[in-house]
């Protein structure tokens, strides 16, 4: 074997090594769908344009209901620390860069630069200068529905 060949059994060799992460990376990742998506939570409309994105019960258990992808967007719902009764849905994107804020049981947090927000959506502290939106949000029997 001379030296162009073993070169050429070594790039074919490459490859088809890189071919299996390339198909992959291309592939939706469909596994995560169900974490998103409560399967217990009536996914249809309302005539009012509210859907519901889970359980009072699965809200209680967890303190926040997320999803990346409800109604086209990413929306985090928890209930409101001044009306236990009453529930608050914001979108789940920090105005700062793009992260997914996390609610921390008292404000929603920012993991990538720090950024805090209020339970409202307003900032409590930078570096974001937005506040996050906030969508309409109710609880109608054993449902959390919200409204993008």
């Amino acid at each position: 074997m001379n030296r162009r060949e073993f070169m050429n059994w070594m790039g074919l060799g490459a490859l088809a090594t890189s071919l299996p992460v390339a198909i992959a990376a291309c592939q939706s990742d469909t596994a995560d769908a169900p974490a998103d998506a409560p399967a217990t939570a009536d996914s249809t409309a309302t005539a009012d344009g509210f859907e519901a994105i889970g359980t009072v019960t699965e809200l209680d258990e967890a303190g926040a209901l997320a999803s990346k992808n409800f109604q086209g967007t990413q929306v985090v719902v928890t209930r409101d620390p001044a009306n236990p009764d009453a529930v608050i849905a914001v979108n789940s994107l920090c105005t700062h860069q793009g992260c997914t804020v996390d609610w921390d049981g008292g404000a929603f947090a920012c993991p990538c630069h720090g950024s805090s927000f209020n339970p409202d959506g307003t900032v409590a502290s930078g570096p974001a200068g937005e506040p996050l939106p906030v969508y309409e949000a109710k609880i109608e029997g054993d449902q959390v529905l919200v409204k993008v």
